[in-house]
C-alpha cells in the first residue's frame, strides 16, 4: 500500500503477463497538457488520442509524441469514449483525460491487476483533484472515483450526455492508487470547461419537465449548493482555494438553472426580442410618415 500523499492512494491459468493495454485520451484544446499526459502512459502498449475539434496544436503535439490521433467534432463524452473504444486492439483499455496524470505507483497497480488471474471486468480509480494549485481533500472532492480501467470485451457501450458511464458485463472493483487531476488551473479555464456542459444539462432538465424556475427557486438552488459544500462537505478546510471552488460550483449551478429558465420562457426570449425589434421599426415608420 502506498504512502498517503498527493501521488499515492490509501492503500488453473498461469499469470497473464502477456495482457496488453491501450490508453485512450480524450482532449480538446489541450496543447499545454497533452504531451505530459502521454508521457505518463508511455508504458501502455498503445496510446490513442481522441481530439474533439481542437483549434490549437493538440493533434500535432500528440502525433509528435507517438500517439494515434483520431479527430472528432462536436461529440458528447460518451460518444467520444465509444469512438476511442473502436480503436482499441488490446485486451485492456485505460481511459484518461488530457488534464489527468498516471503516477508510477498507479502504473504498477494497473499492471498487477491486468496480469492477475481472476481479474474483474472493470476498476474504479480514485482521483486527487488539484484546483487552483491545491489538492482538494474536502468539499466532496475526496470521494471522487471513476471507472476508467476495463477489460475491452467487457464494455457494451458508453452512455450519458453529461455524466457518462460505461455499460459492462462482469464485476467492478476498486484500485487504491489515484490519478492526479490537474483541473481548474485558473478561473477562466474552469468556467469555460463548465460552460460547455451548461447547455446540455439545462436541456436534459427541460426535457424532463423540470418545474418552472423562479427567482426564489434560483436563489435556493445556488445558496443551498454553496452552503452544502461549505458546511456539510467542509470545503472551508481546503482554505481559500476550497472556498473559491465552492463558489465556482454554485456558480455552475446558477448557469445551468438560469439557462433552464430561459428555455422555459413562452414566448421564447428570441421571440420577445424579435417583437421588440418590430415595435421599434413601427415607431420609426410612424415617425417618417
Amino acid at each position: 500500500m502506498g504512502e498517503n500523499n498527493l501521488y499515492n492512494g490509501e492503500n488453473g491459468k498461469e499469470s497473464m503477463s502477456e495482457q496488453k493495454i491501450t490508453a485512450v485520451i480524450i482532449a480538446k484544446n489541450e496543447e499545454s497538457m497533452i504531451a505530459n499526459c502521454i508521457d505518463t502512459v508511455r508504458w501502455c502498449h498503445a496510446v490513442v488520442v481522441i481530439d474533439n475539434g481542437s483549434e490549437d496544436r493538440t493533434s500535432q503535439l500528440a502525433e509528435r509524441q507517438g500517439a494515434n490521433v483520431v479527430s472528432a467534432q462536436g461529440l458528447g463524452l460518451a460518444e467520444l469514449r465509444n469512438l476511442g473504444l473502436k480503436q482499441v486492439k488490446t485486451s485492456w483499455v485505460l481511459y484518461i483525460d488530457a488534464d489527468e496524470r498516471v503516477t508510477p505507483t498507479l502504473k504498477k497497480e494497473i499492471q498487477q491487476v491486468i496480469s492477475s488471474v481472476g481479474a474483474h471486468s472493470a476498476y474504479r480509480i480514485p482521483r486527487n483533484n488539484i484546483h487552483y494549485g491545491k489538492w482538494m481533500q474536502h468539499g466532496g472532492w475526496q470521494y471522487d472515483k471513476l471507472v476508467r480501467l476495463f477489460q475491452t470485451q467487457a464494455i457494451k457501450q458508453w452512455e450519458g450526455d453529461v455524466h457518462e458511464h460505461a455499460e459492462i458485463t462482469g464485476s467492478t472493483a476498486d484500485l487504491h492508487e489515484p490519478l492526479v487531476h490537474l483541473t481548474h488551473r485558473n478561473m477562466v479555464d474552469g468556467l469555460k470547461k463548465s460552460y460547455e456542459w451548461t447547455e446540455i444539462e439545462a436541456r436534459l432538465l427541460f426535457n424532463a419537465h423540470h418545474p418552472q424556475m423562479s427567482a426564489l427557486r434560483l436563489l435556493k438552488v445556488v445558496i443551498w449548493d454553496f452552503l452544502y459544500r461549505m458546511i456539510a462537505l467542509k470545503a472551508y478546510r481546503d482554505g481559500t482555494q476550497g472556498v473559491i471552488e465552492a463558489m465556482v460550483q454554485s456558480m455552475n449551478r446558477f448557469m445551468v438553472y438560469e439557462r433552464l429558465w430561459e428555455l422555459q420562457q413562452n414566448p421564447s426570449l428570441r421571440e420577445t426580442y424579435e417583437k421588440l425589434e418590430k415595435d421599434i421599426v413601427r415607431v420609426w415608420q410612424k415617425e417618417n410618415v
